[in-house]
């Protein structure tokens, strides 16, 4: 069996890392070749995994999501290249740099709007609750770059194309979604959140200490709510390789496919369309997305050209799922090269002088408007105050292709932000002598659960007097 050495990985990988359980599904040329389940759905009930043990996808949600939304676009109830805004209600996009009749449809969809990092995790056993996507737009959604100008990941994005679904079919996304996606495409164990009637078979999901963790939901469902199993997962990963099986139905179009695996203008091989990532490696075109959170670890790879997919899944947060998609993957296209390299060394931050000095403005949230100042030194570092407050060092200081990046710790002082933790990235352009974009608040070291990412406006303007030492 040319599985064999990967059920070798996976079983030791299972001890190593303390990982509760993994499923594989394989499909080649419209075949589903391999499938298998290991270790326990649920170790407290000792519940066996199998290929269809239904897992948490997280981010694998958003090729899923842009599935259904071409649907709508097939149907030209939605178009790709109109304004979000022409679909929203009340709660409309903002665009701080550039104009939100530029944050169109597909550039949510391929991360290009100009929606920051954002995510939400709403635990069951906490008293923080869902708000509604209306609020959420209120409150952050803010094109901190301009439409088009960059690649910025973004649940947040995803979260209002699964509201936008909502609105112009009349459904709940998850109706939506079981109407025109899972029942077409014969996928009986997969839904939004957890259908009902299917909680038997869903695994739980483990904390890595290995503890089960509370159900979580989310403000962004249409990026992260989907839960499947490894044989529907591999099956809906035939609808993208145009080799369907007989129980299922073609509700895309091979051009709608295509639209999808297609970079967006000026890319180079490598980037991202609409839900998928796209990369060559060694002349292989691979269409492919991951998903990770707490308890959640996935991966679904595409070769069409081989049509060949891999999908893999685990109800812990580890690196099993993609060691062992690359195993099959070089079983199976043994052309490609193992993926290899090391995160470059981070260099010592010296400022340029375009941004020597002082700079003075606002970080916004959806309660106040915050005093923050940056000041650059001479000598390399970065000092920050925020509301007025004493002197922080920004820490992680770089500045490469014009964008300012550091790190502080502090509290905004809303609800929302000091539910997440103390930590505050800032992703910041240099646009003249105006500094702007995101300060995101994320979990500190000492938060021992992961509860969001939520991004802020920031704009500064520098002052005329130069600071250094």
């Amino acid at each position: 069996d040319p599985f064999d050495d990967v059920r070798e990985h996976i079983r030791a990988g299972l001890i190593e890392g303390s990982v509760p359980s993994i499923a594989v599904a394989v499909a080649k040329d419209g075949k589903v070749i391999w499938e298998e389940g290991f270790g326990w759905a649920d170790r407290e009930r000792r519940i066996p995994a199998s290929e269809h043990t239904m897992y948490s996808l997280a981010s694998i949600s958003k090729p899923i999501t842009a599935t259904g939304l071409m649907t709508l676009v097939q149907a030209r109830k939605v178009r790709l290249d109109a304004p979000a805004n022409d679909y929203l209600g009340n709660a409309k996009l903002r665009a701080r740099v550039g104009s939100a009749l530029d944050g169109t449809v597909r550039r949510l969809a391929d991360h290009t709007s100009g929606l920051p990092l954002h995510y939400q995790f709403f635990y069951a056993d906490e008293s923080a609750v869902v708000p509604s996507m209306d609020e959420t737009i209120l409150r952050y959604g803010n094109l901190v770059t301009a439409p088009g100008e960059k690649f910025n990941y973004s649940n947040l994005g995803y979260g209002v194309l699964d509201h936008i679904m909502a609105r112009v079919s009349g459904l709940t996304y998850a109706e939506f979604m079981r109407r025109e996606v899972f029942i077409p495409l014969g996928l009986t164990r997969t839904s939004v959140g957890v259908g009902a009637g299917l909680e038997q078979y869903t695994a739980t999901r483990y904390s890595t200490e290995g503890q089960p963790l509370p159900f979580y939901d989310f403000d962004h469902p249409g990026a992260s709510a989907v839960f499947s199993s490894a044989h529907d997962l591999v099956r809906f990963g035939l609808l993208h390789l145009k080799t369907l099986q007989r129980d299922q139905r073609a509700i895309l179009t091979d051009a709608a496919i295509d639209e999808m695996q297609r970079l967006p203008a000026g890319g180079n091989g490598d980037g991202y369309g609409l839900g998928f990532f796209i990369d060559d490696r060694s002349g292989v075109r691979v269409v492919s997305h991951n998903g990770g959170m707490p308890g959640v670890a996935t991966t679904l790879r595409l070769f069409p050209e081989s049509k060949l997919a891999i999908a893999v899944l685990s109800n812990s947060d580890s690196r099993l799922p993609r060691s062992t998609a690359e195993r099959i993957a070089q079983i199976l296209l043994p052309q490609i090269k193992p993926i290899a390299g090391k995160w470059p060394e981070p260099k010592p931050f010296t400022a340029p002088p375009d941004l020597l000095g002082v700079w003075r403005g606002v970080l916004e949230t959806y309660a106040k408007n915050v005093p923050l100042e940056l000041r650059f030194m001479k000598d390399g570092d970065v000092h920050a105050s925020v509301g007025g407050e004493h002197v922080l060092l920004v820490n992680d200081a770089t500045f490469t292709d014009g964008q300012f990046a550091g790190v502080i710790e502090a509290r905004l002082g809303t609800p929302d932000a000091d539910r997440l933790g103390t930590r505050v990235s800032f992703s910041l352009k240099l646009r003249g002598d105006v500094l702007n974009g995101g300060a995101t608040v994320q979990r500190d070291a000492n938060s021992r659960r992961e509860r969001g990412a939520l991004t802020h406006w920031v704009e500064l303007r520098r002052l005329p007097e130069l600071v250094g030492r």
